[in-house]
């Protein structure tokens, strides 16, 4: 699978970040794309693991042999036996490798082995709670120096290594690692060496996600403030006068969907870019897949379609999706030919994705609606162009006739043609069913009549129950997608008024200031 040359690295020491997507290096995602393995700790998040390659194998630290302390060995073996076997490794850490995070003993053992390895930095824990919390960890007036510091073992055990009089004396910042188990004997043991009671104190959890969550007090409030709380293991504590430096309303929690839980509905494979929009705003965001895309079952139409084309016989080609502008093209180079074929055709688009799926291919659509981005809207604009013309609709195998039947009103000629099949998925998402059930999902986003409708089908009565009480939003791409949904029983939150992916998501954050502004 690796396009990497043949004399780099087999294993990669990869560092994941704190937990957000988006903080990942480029080096990393580079890697993952590459990796006929990824060896990945429990905390790395699963839109980050959809960076690498559909397959590649994952498997889960937690899935190895031993308890937590003891899996060591068994991670170096996989990590050797793989490489051994000619595979590239990708060993992904949440945060950075070398901190913390057991990378250096790793790397002993890949070199006692005698493979080569390169080990990618990831950002740690405390950089991100700084930024994402515009606490300072350094500051020309408060603090020149931070430490960081494991807190995973006793401060008070005799083995311990720390010398917790020199951190009490501190001049700057401690942030302190897998340390809320024992916050009370650290807390403790800072004060017994002569740090302040009153020092600025922050925990920290999940820094950087959607679902971060920070309390703040002083180092003789802090453990009383994590208990009220209710916030547990795993997470970060930073101790110093910059924490009472910070913002009082940081700029990652001003963002329109922070910590509010969002259902993303699209096929795995176009899914990532919506997500990721998602998550910058600061949604928590979920994936459900209830259709698949793959090529006809029968190519024989297409294949017929594909030579009329090259052969002049049609005027103009529609493309009702970016799924059918890739499959469409991707079957004519599976033939053996090329671009060329299409110089004298011209190409409709319904709507900007799939004019800019186009575009990757250097081909720039003739017609795109101005703003509504629909059958209907498709069928307004081209009408004045199709006149006595010849026209092949590109489309899937499911959809509706609309364009069909009006082009047929005053084209010469209409003819569609299925480049891709939407199949039901067979299998659906445990782990995002039990959240909906729970009422932990917020949003839906419903980008297709079909989808909506595979969707609404996988709900027992419990999410029903929890949908009709508003307790879950339903959020539609178009009001044809909304007609869909009211069909099946279930009322419709909000409609995009551009039907288009960024349209959907606006309606979601239009949707969620609407309710903040209610409570």
């Amino acid at each position: 699978m690796s396009d990497l040359h043949e004399t780099a690295p087999k294993v990669y020491l990869v560092g994941a970040g704190p937990g957000n997507p988006g903080l990942v290096t480029l080096r990393a995602a580079e890697l993952l794309a590459h990796a006929d393995l990824v060896l990945h700790d429990q905390l790395v998040p699963e839109n980050l693991l959809e960076l690498s390659s559909p397959l590649a194998t994952r498997i889960c630290v937690r899935d190895l042999p031993g308890q937590h302390p003891d899996k060591y060995p068994a991670i170096s073996k996989v990590l050797i036996e793989a490489a051994q076997a000619g595979k590239v490794v990708v060993r992904l850490k949440g945060g950075d490798p070398l901190i913390f995070g057991r990378g250096g003993e790793e790397a002993e053992a890949l070199r006692a082995a005698g493979l080569t390895f390169e080990i990618v930095p990831g950002v740690t824990a405390a950089l991100a709670a700084g930024a994402f919390l515009e606490i300072p960890l350094t500051h020309r007036s408060y603090s020149s120096a931070i430490a960081l510091v494991t807190g995973h073992e006793p401060p008070n055990k005799p083995s311990n290594k720390l010398d917790w009089k020199a951190l009490a004396a501190f001049p700057g910042t401690l942030a302190i690692y897998m340390g809320i188990a024992k916050l009370p004997a650290i807390v403790s043991e800072l004060i017994k060496h002569g740090k302040d009671t009153g020092t600025p104190a922050a925990i920290v959890e999940r820094a950087s996600c959607g679902e971060q969550r920070a309390i703040y007090g002083t180092l003789q409030t802090i453990e009383a403030t994590r208990k009220a709380a209710g916030i547990e293991a795993p997470g970060l504590v930073i101790i110093g006068e910059v924490v009472s430096h910070r913002s009082s309303s940081p700029w990652s929690e001003n963002r329109p969907l922070f910590g509010r839980r969002v259902l993303v509905t699209r096929p795995a494979h176009q899914a990532a870019g919506m997500i990721r929009k998602l998550e910058s705003l600061g949604a928590v965001v979920s994936r459900l897949s209830v259709i698949e895309i793959r090529e006809p079952a029968d190519l024989v139409a297409l294949d017929r379609s594909l030579e009329q084309v090259r052969e002049g016989n049609w005027d103009w080609l529609l493309f009702t999706s970016a799924n059918g502008v890739d499959a469409f093209l991707n079957r004519l180079e599976k033939m053996g030919r090329d671009l060329r074929d299409l110089g004298g055709i011209k190409l409709a688009a319904i709507g900007p994705k799939t004019a800019a799926a186009l575009r990757k291919y250097r081909l720039r659509a003739d017609v795109v609606p101005e703003s509504t981005f629909s059958s209907e809207g498709l069928a307004e604009a081209l009408e004045p162009h199709v006149v006595g013309k010849r026209v092949l609709l590109a489309r899937a195998n499911r959809g509706r006739e609309l364009l069909r039947d009006e082009l047929a009103k005053v084209a010469a000629r209409v003819e569609q043609v299925t480049v891709y099949d939407q199949v039901d998925s067979v299998s659906v998402s445990t782990g995002v069913m039990d959240a909906l059930r729970r009422g932990e999902i917020r949003y839906i986003a419903l980008p297709s009549s079909n989808i909506a409708r595979g969707v609404l089908g996988t709900f027992d009565e419990t999410i029903r129950g929890r949908v009709e009480r508003g307790e879950i939003r339903l959020v539609a791409i178009s009001p044809e997608t909304g007609k869909a949904i009211r069909e099946l029983g279930y009322a419709v939150a909000a409609e995009a008024e551009i039907f288009t992916e960024d349209g959907l998501i606006s309606a979601i954050v239009k949707l969620a200031q609407n309710e903040s502004h209610h409570r």
